[in-house]
């Protein structure tokens, strides 16, 4: 007999409404924030980062998108990293959702390296657009295999340097914990239906490797981390 962990949920979250906007929608982005904060979501993102540009030479200019950027968090966080490494760096912040742009912005004003978009990553017009490195982080769960497959070969092709992508493995103990968790410390409805609806539409190993292998990707390090992390990276061809 199935269970819900079986295979991926194809519900959809509430963020997934490009025209959801308003405080509900802002205190989602705080509270996902102090999330990766709390649950060491982050340093997934970060600690591949700076493995691959430590080969690279600190003279060299490096220009990394964030695809569904939210309130652009991880990008201020590299930024400062960069700044203390003296690393020069160009950030690009991608979100469909002109309104969770619009507080990205607002909210990085004292970063001018930063740049924020909305646009739609599936588009041709973005997949043109080519970055020294492609990050991701909790977003690559909220798409189909099969678009995910078209993705990866696409983000390849703009990436440099490399792939980078952070997302959560679905397991019981990872959903009951973010259930419980959210029902108890967060203000936001939003979180308290996304943040446990995530965790079913994550994957397991399994699903990513095939995911990879229809895509031909053949070249890759995947691995799990703390906290129901996958840590995915990918050596660009662009």
């Amino acid at each position: 007999m199935k269970n819900r962990f079986d295979t991926r949920s194809t519900a959809e979250e509430i963020m997934d409404d490009l025209d959801c906007t308003g405080e509900v929608v802002y205190q989602t982005l705080r509270e996902l924030d102090l999330i990766n904060q709390w649950l060491g979501g982050n340093a997934v993102t970060l600690q591949a980062l700076k493995k691959r540009w430590s080969t690279i030479s600190a003279q060299t200019t490096l220009s990394i998108a964030d695809l569904g950027c939210g309130s652009g968090e991880m990008l201020r966080i590299i930024a400062r990293l960069a700044n203390q490494k003296k690393r020069t760096v160009q950030l690009y912040g991608f979100d469909a959702n002109q309104h969770i742009i619009n507080y990205a912005q607002l909210h990085s004003k004292a970063y001018p390296n930063l740049t924020f978009s909305a646009s739609n990553v599936l588009d041709t017009a973005f997949q043109q657009q080519p970055f020294d490195f492609i990050i991701a982080t909790l977003f690559t769960h909220h798409f189909t295999n099969k678009q995910l497959v078209a993705m990866l070969q696409a983000w390849q092709q703009q990436a440099r340097q490399g792939v980078i992508i952070n997302d959560i493995h679905r397991h019981p103990l990872a959903y009951y914990s973010i259930r419980w968790l959210t029902l108890l410390f967060s203000k936001s409805a939003m979180v308290k239906f996304d943040a446990p609806l995530s965790v079913l539409r994550a994957f397991k190993k399994s699903e990513l490797e095939e995911i990879l292998a229809l895509a031909g990707i053949k070249d890759y390090s995947l691995n799990w981390r703390w906290a129901f992390r996958w840590q995915l990276i990918i050596p660009g061809k662009g």
